[in-house]
């Protein structure tokens, strides 16, 4: 999968950690071997499991994500005449594979850009991506806040979400974002959100709310940030018309 964009890491700091842990333990590891004392085994599963965690990590954000998304995006089936919201876009990885499959439909991504979140993040690197793909005519990259979505109500045909609710530090501030997203959201809408935490609570909010068709199903390892721990499950609605 050719990408003309770049796209940065997510979460940089803890890919970091992953690697830096495990290349220190490999190395005590090695040292306990050489010279035949020390915690060789602990040290050992260390350095293996830290490792582990750091490529998975990293085939997640450079490659495994975007793999799924586009599985994601096929399924929906979209017409190509849609207004589409991305909630906390980044870089613009989905905006932009959204923006791909449209004609004559807009996608508007919104984001606050957190580089701890994502390496690099901000307005102009995902313009610049956009450029890149050749899709800056079908996008438009706001800042803002997906708690208090600056647009009228039912302006958009799909809202889509990607790791990012879950870095809304309080859980009532995380059922807003998840409420924002259904008041633009248009009658016979869909809204689709992939994280790695809460997502229960997306699915009781949205519920609550009235939405059809609620569902949650787990993305697989290719959406593994680390182990399944940090695996990213995906919740689905429609809204009645």
């Amino acid at each position: 999968m050719k990408r003309a964009g770049d796209y940065g890491y997510d979460a940089p700091y803890a890919l970091m950690a992953f690697a830096a842990l495990g290349t220190i333990s490999a190395i005590g590891a090695i040292a306990a071997a050489v010279r035949h004392r020390g915690p060789l085994g602990i040290l050992t599963f260390y350095g293996a499991f830290f490792l582990a965690n750091a490529i998975s990590f990293l085939y997640t954000t450079r490659r495994g994500k975007f793999l799924v998304w586009n599985g994601i995006l096929d399924d929906l089936r979209l017409e190509g005449d849609e207004r589409v919201l991305d909630m906390g876009c980044g870089r613009g990885a989905v905006s932009i594979a959204v923006a791909k499959r449209l004609g004559s439909g807009r996608v508007t991504g919104i984001d606050l850009w957190s580089t701890n979140d994502q390496s690099g993040n901000s307005q102009s690197a995902a313009m610049r991506n956009a450029v890149l793909e050749g899709v800056e005519d079908r996008i438009g990259i706001e800042t803002g806040d997906m708690r208090a979505l600056p647009f009228p109500d039912a302006s958009f045909r799909l809202v889509v979400s990607s790791l990012a609710i879950h870095n809304i530090s309080s859980r009532a501030d995380r059922e807003r974002a998840v409420t924002e997203a259904w008041r633009v959201l248009e009658p016979g809408g869909r809204l689709v959100i992939a994280d790695i935490r809460t997502t229960a609570l997306y699915a009781r909010t949205l519920s609550t709310l009235g939405a059809n068709g609620v569902t949650r199903r787990g993305l697989g390892w290719r959406f593994w940030y680390g182990n399944p721990i940090a695996r990213t499950t995906l919740v689905t609605a429609g809204k009645p018309r």
